[in-house]
């Protein structure tokens, strides 16, 4: 249930701390994760003043380039720290009410992984033959074997196998029980096996009964990975898509349908379910050299804090950090870009172009409203209104009702909510005196009746809109 409520901070470590792009598995281990706990880089304090309540860490473990070709579950990667420097971090935020979830790569490993190693030097005399999926051995040397993305560097897990299963369950353990772990994301979760996806959540829930597993999912029904019995949550791709592309295009309708279509009462296909929001991540370009009007970056992140779902930052995006994949990287790290160095003392001084300063004090309010209103939070979810460059929804749980009402023109726009007509809306008590506060904008009050003919949207911004009986 923690996880209903968090907002999410995502940090890929490596990029973050500068960290080198490869690692030469002889050196000392460098101790770059105690900057997150430095008072003096400031990294802490910032999410406590975003208003962050969890963090998502990216790889964390050793590996030899980007964190995603393991080579030892139990071992933190000697470019970060090591294992007791990692514990020291994750007690200091867990200190600061920040709860921590880890990546949890457990589809592919890295070639230089120890059963992969055996394999590669005994061939068909190894005990872990049977570990790596779809391994073939051919005349002259050559191995064949399955792998994720088509990148031999990758070797897939074979998750049926039981030795595999229990050594990765091992490594959970580990986790829960000496970094105090609160979950998992796990990595290419369509490509993991169900089985084991059931398996992983039983062992979590017999070890922390509020341990939080959620799945990237790019494609496909959510219910599939996301139910009682699999996993918690899954990424909301189609709703990141939805965010960047409705202000692009000055089509607010693919994202109110997107809404209607997961979310709308009890009909609405994931209803029920809290899938993880984000409008940018490791893996795609930044937001805002994603949009191409950036003062759309505002009502976009109002619509991330106040629509279904749990809400993400990723590192830096926050101060309006750009990046595009393949733009400036060294050959071979395209996603270089996404994943930058960067310290609090540049993001804080920061100026346009390269930062966007004015978004953090947004995110810092619709995060505080949030946090403070259980309809947006738990509430169901009715369109109320729908127009190219105008989007307007309520959120209701129990007696609270929210109403959130967007603009990504560049002018003024009003719209009738005629809140009476909304199916869903009829057990919600609103008289003759009821009204609505806008609790982004200062106060802003509208008698229920005059809002039912026409409420005004400052450009490119929106309205958060409390009743109050």
């Amino acid at each position: 249930a923690w996880a209903e409520e968090a907002v999410f901070y995502h940090i890929y470590p490596l990029g973050l701390l500068d960290a080198p792009l490869r690692n030469d598995h002889k050196s000392e281990p460098v101790e770059r994760l105690l900057k997150l706990i430095d008072p003096q880089e400031g990294w802490l304090a910032h999410l406590q003043e975003l208003g962050v309540t969890a963090v998502y860490f990216g790889p964390l473990f050793e590996s030899t380039t980007h964190g995603y070709d393991t080579v030892d579950y139990g071992v933190v990667d000697r470019r970060l720290g090591t294992n007791d420097t990692l514990r020291r971090v994750v007690r200091e935020f867990k200190r600061h009410h920040i709860r921590v979830v880890f990546d949890g790569v457990f589809n592919h490993v890295g070639e230089k992984f120890f059963a992969m190693q055996d394999i590669l030097e005994k061939r068909e005399s190894s005990q872990y033959k049977t570990w790596i999926d779809g391994l073939k051995f051919g005349p002259h040397g050559k191995i064949d074997y399955n792998c994720w993305g088509g990148f031999k560097f990758l070797p897939k897990l074979n998750l049926k196998e039981p030795a595999v299963a229990k050594h990765l369950l091992d490594k959970v353990r580990y986790w829960i029980e000496h970094f105090e772990l609160d979950g998992l994301r796990l990595d290419a979760a369509d490509c993991v096996d169900l089985a084991f996806l059931r398996t992983l959540r039983e062992h979590c829930y017999a070890l922390k009964r509020s341990f939080w597993l959620m799945g990237e999912i790019i494609h496909g029904d959510y219910n599939r990975w996301a139910n009682a019995y699999t996993l918690h949550s899954v990424t909301n791709y189609e709703v990141y898509k939805g965010l960047w592309s409705s202000c692009n295009d000055k089509n607010m309708f693919e994202l109110g349908h997107s809404m209607q279509r997961q979310f709308q009462t009890e009909a609405g296909k994931y209803y029920g379910l809290y899938l993880y929001n984000f409008a940018d991540n490791h893996d795609v370009n930044r937001v805002i050299s994603t949009l191409k009007n950036r003062v759309h970056v505002f009502p976009l992140h109002i619509l991330l804090f106040t629509i279904p779902g749990i809400p993400s930052i990723y590192y830096g995006s926050e101060f309006g950090v750009q990046g595009k994949k393949g733009v400036g990287s060294p050959p071979g790290y395209d996603d270089a870009p996404l994943r930058p160095a960067l310290t609090m003392a540049e993001c804080v001084g920061g100026k346009p172009p390269r930062f966007h300063p004015d978004l953090v004090p947004v995110i810092q309010k619709v995060a505080k409203i949030r946090s403070e209103s259980a309809a947006l939070k738990q509430g169901s979810y009715h369109t109320v209104h729908i127009a190219s460059e105008v989007f307007a929804f309520a959120r209701v749980h129990e007696s609270e009702m929210v109403v959130v009402a967007i603009n990504i023109s560049g002018f003024e726009k009003t719209i009738p909510l005629q809140l009476s007509k909304v199916a869903g809306l009829t057990s919600i008590p609103m008289g003759p005196q009821s009204k609505l506060v806008d609790v982004l904008n200062n106060g802003d009050s509208f008698g229920l009746l005059d809002a039912e003919e026409e409420v005004t949207i400052y450009p490119t911004w929106g309205r958060i809109l409390k009743l109050t009986l």
